[in-house]
């Protein structure tokens, strides 16, 4: 049973609202990480690249990168799960949902789709702009 990790979070209430919002706009991401992550972790399987370590608190922390369309990539970055892991006390500390911006964007309002991607209220003209910059570039229309 010492294997076994608890999930806790820096901030459950905006780490709950990121993963709500990325549930709305990326099922597939929020799948993965509920369903094939989430229990690693708490298995001890550690996935996604070690970004530090720190041997004076005994942490280390990763970065996850999870599944999501690739224009989504080109005009938001990567979806990515920031966690921390303290082994002496067999904790899990999930600390943010990437890109934080534009899912505290979908979770404030309700955002629209161009193209198939969301595009937030702020900046959706550059946005749009950028979608069709890329599926011009890749050859989509």
């Amino acid at each position: 049973m010492n294997n076994r990790y608890i999930l806790d979070y820096t901030d459950e209430n905006y780490f709950r609202k990121l993963e709500r919002s990325l549930k709305k706009y990326n099922m597939l991401a929020y799948k993965k990480l509920v369903f094939d992550f989430y229990p690693k972790l708490r298995a001890g399987d550690f996935v996604g690249e070690l970004i530090s370590i720190n041997k004076h608190e005994q942490t280390e922390t990763y970065e996850l990168k999870l599944p999501t369309d690739s224009l989504f990539i080109k005009v938001y970055g990567e979806v990515k799960l920031n966690y921390s892991v303290y082994k002496a006390q067999n904790t899990v500390m999930l600390n943010t949902l990437e890109p934080e911006k534009i899912l505290m964007d979908g979770h404030k309002s309700e955002l629209t789709a161009y193209k198939g991607i969301m595009i937030s209220k702020a900046n959706a003209q550059k946005e749009m702009f950028k979608i069709d910059l890329l599926c011009k570039l890749e050859g989509k229309n």
